[in-house]
């Protein structure tokens, strides 16, 4: 049977137009047509060109053998037959499509199947673009701004044509057999370009209607994580997307939704709010489980002891999960009862699963505050039971900072020598200059705060306060001598004895007006004065070398004993006092 799609590719060969022939073998079992008439029929049916429907004869390993009709035959080479194992796909007697291409040199007419597939193929494109009808192919590559498809011929899909939205990832459409609209095809340039576009568009919109139809507040649905944000996730329902604040994610506390959850997953989501107009849909998922927080204080009570797995280490201490949803916070300083540390990446990992205590449990602000040193004993009560106040101990210094020096009494522990317990007669401008690191000293238990972890020491109370004694020796009235060890703008020091140094203020250094104090002494000189008042809790001396140009005062009284001043002190005498207190305080 011929197909008479009048395509007449008839072919032209040295400018003139061969005569069209299409007979290979003829017999007739008519008697009465004679040959002639039979092969003209044969010219009439058969072109160069058109495409026919014959039947398999005959087949061999390379050609079949086809008759298109009038008893009319022709050959299709082997290859074009074979699947892909190597075997011929067709039986004799199978109806089959062929191209009437050519004859070769010895005049047997030669047929194509592949030539016949790609004249339908083309037939095909232009029908669905004339019509707008979809057409199906595969998708064989990535190629430079799209997609290569496979149509029945190649074709071209623009990545503007493959979605309505912008698509980053095309490789995850190779292999994909989907439909197409045609947008333009050129047959003689064997082009063709492909739109995906407004299928998709068409598709959604319907999704969209029936997504619209059936959404309701309360509703559990399922979409696919189109995209992720910080502050949540964004679901594509069916044509209409909705959004999954981090807030309703979880329970518990979620940092990165993009840490948890990934583009393209399914998730099951509930309704909590729709809004059919404006198309806005509100998710949660943590709505799809019992609250855990509902019931925090009786599943942990305080003082309980519970398991957990680290799953965050900050500055300021550790997450620890007790279940889904809940998590507590161990503080930096609820980690160890001794050991100093930096950071809690140093002593724990992201997974570790620990033993903690609970401490405190507030579900308003779904807060729950653990500590990990307190699942051991507190060895700062056994430190205050070992070393009583007054106990002196050994230690080796650890470290030293301007107002102190750390010494090591036992594993873990240090205790504190504040530089005002150091010495006291001398004053310690920095504990540096008569300490160092890994040097033993002794000193006096002074106090243990099990409250405050602290634990102070003194090295100057090893001995007795000297002070105690000076107030006799040094009464007020008295006289005494000594070097001049430093001049101020308001007086003169003078040390009476190593460590001890009094003050001249300098309206008690003579009867005469004096500006400074350098304009009658230098650094060094040796110099008298009485002992106008003495206070050994400040531990300060007053003296007074103008007194001595004077007749001597009345001996003191007891009351001066007691560190009570002369209740006849002039303003600048009391002034003076201030600045010298001041002015020590500084140095």
């Amino acid at each position: 049977m011929v197909n008479n799609n009048n395509l007449n590719l008839s072919k032209e060969k040295d400018g003139d137009v061969e005569k069209n022939t299409a007979i290979h073998s003829f017999q007739s079992k008519d008697e009465d047509v004679g040959f002639k008439e039979l092969y003209e029929q044969s010219l009439n049916q058969i072109q160069y060109g058109d495409i026919a429907t014959g039947k398999v004869v005959q087949i061999n390993a390379d050609n079949v053998m086809v008759d298109v009709g009038w008893k009319t035959e022709g050959f299709i080479p082997a290859r074009e037959l074979r699947d892909a194992q190597g075997n011929i796909n067709v039986s004799v007697g199978d109806d089959i499509v062929v191209f009437v291409d050519k004859r070769d040199s010895e005049g047997n007419l030669i047929l194509s199947r592949e030539k016949a597939a790609k004249l339908k193929v083309w037939d095909d494109i232009k029908n669905v673009c004339d019509n707008n009808i979809p057409i199906k192919g595969k998708v064989i590559e990535k190629v430079k701004g799209g997609l290569s498809v496979d149509i029945g011929v190649i074709a071209f899909l623009p990545g503007s044509q493959i979605d309505t939205r912008p698509i980053k990832d095309l490789d995850r459409f190779v292999g994909q057999s989907l439909d197409f609209h045609v947008l333009k095809y050129d047959r003689k340039r064997n082009n063709v370009v492909l739109s995906r576009r407004s299928i998709v568009a068409a598709e959604r919109e319907a999704e969209k209607k029936d997504t619209l139809n059936n959404i309701k507040e309360g509703s559990i649905v399922e979409g696919v994580i189109k995209n992720i944000t910080d502050y949540g996730i964004f679901v594509d329902l069916g044509g209409i997307d909705g959004l999954l604040h981090v807030t309703d994610i979880s329970w518990g506390r979620i940092a990165k939704p993009a840490e948890t959850f990934h583009k393209g997953d399914k998730i099951r989501v509930k309704v909590l709010s729709f809004d059919g107009e404006k198309e806005k849909v509100s998710l949660g998922l943590k709505q799809l489980t019992e609250n855990p927080w509902e019931h925090i204080t009786d599943k942990y009570p305080v003082g309980a002891l519970v398991t957990g797995k680290v799953v965050n280490l900050t500055d300021y201490g550790v997450f620890v999960e007790l279940e889904p949803g809940v998590e507590g916070l161990v503080h930096i300083s609820e980690m160890y009862w001794t050991r100093e540390i930096k950071h809690p990446s140093k002593v724990l990992n992201v997974g570790e699963t620990i033993t903690v205590v609970v401490l405190e449990v507030n579900p308003e602000a779904k807060r729950v505050s653990l500590s990990l040193k307190q699942t051991s004993a507190n060895p700062w009560e056994k430190l205050r039971e070992k070393y009583k106040v007054g106990t002196i101990v050994k230690g080796t210094v650890r470290n030293i900072t301007n107002f102190g020096v750390f010494i090591g009494i036992e594993e873990g522990i240090d205790g504190l020598v504040h530089v005002s317990d150091i010495s006291w007669k001398h004053r310690v401008t920095h504990p540096a200059e008569h300490f160092k690191k890994g040097q033993e000293v002794e000193a006096v238990v002074l106090n243990v705060d099990i409250e405050n972890e602290k634990f102070s020491l003194g090295i100057k109370q090893i001995e007795k306060n000297p002070w105690e004694d000076l107030a006799q020796k040094y009464a007020p009235g008295s006289v005494v001598t000594g070097k001049i060890t430093n001049f101020t703008d308001f007086g003169i020091f003078v040390e009476i004895e190593e460590g001890i140094e009094g003050l001249v203020h300098i309206s008690e250094i003579s009867q005469k007006r004096v500006k400074t104090s350098s304009e009658l002494y230098s650094a060094g000189d040796t110099v008298s004065a009485f002992v106008k008042s003495i206070d050994t809790k400040s531990k300060k001396i007053r003296l007074s070398i103008k007194d001595m140009e004077a007749p001597p005062p009345a001996p003191a009284s007891n009351q001066y004993i007691n560190n009570t001043e002369n209740l006849g002190s002039n303003l600048a005498q009391a002034l003076a006092e201030v600045k010298i207190g001041k002015t020590k305080k500084g140095e």
